[in-house]
């Protein structure tokens, strides 16, 4: 397997469908938590993060604040994969350092392209 990809959302069913979306092109990393996340990353780095924004806990604005703020994890590129659909919200997304944003319920042809075309770049 080639990139790793993590995928973190609260939603079980969410994660199923990224984990069947992302299983034949890449190793993925479903968490339920912006916590997990940074569980795992304490063993993988991974090419790409797919962020969920509504998390209890931590949510995902917080997750990538964290994130950028972390020498250990500030190159890894965050996609926001949400239901927030509103231009705030996306504006928000990307002032934090993601390099995309993809509302919910994705289509998994696309989301496949999104991914193929941010790593290949």
């Amino acid at each position: 397997m080639g990139k790793k990809i993590v995928a973190v959302d609260d939603n079980v069913e969410n994660l199923t469908a990224l984990k069947n979306t992302l299983k034949n092109s890449y190793e993925a990393f479903p968490c339920p938590s912006a916590a997990k996340m940074f569980n795992i990353l304490e063993h993988i780095k991974p090419d790409i993060i797919l962020l969920d924004v509504e998390m209890p806990e931590m949510n995902g604005y917080e997750a990538i604040s964290k994130l950028k703020s972390d020498d250990k994890y500030k190159e890894i590129p965050v996609i926001f994969l949400t239901s927030m659909n509103d231009e705030e919200s996306k504006k928000k997304g990307f002032s934090l350092g993601a390099i995309d944003y993809i509302y919910k319920p994705f289509e998994s042809t696309t989301l496949l392209q999104l991914l193929e075309t941010h790593l290949s770049s």
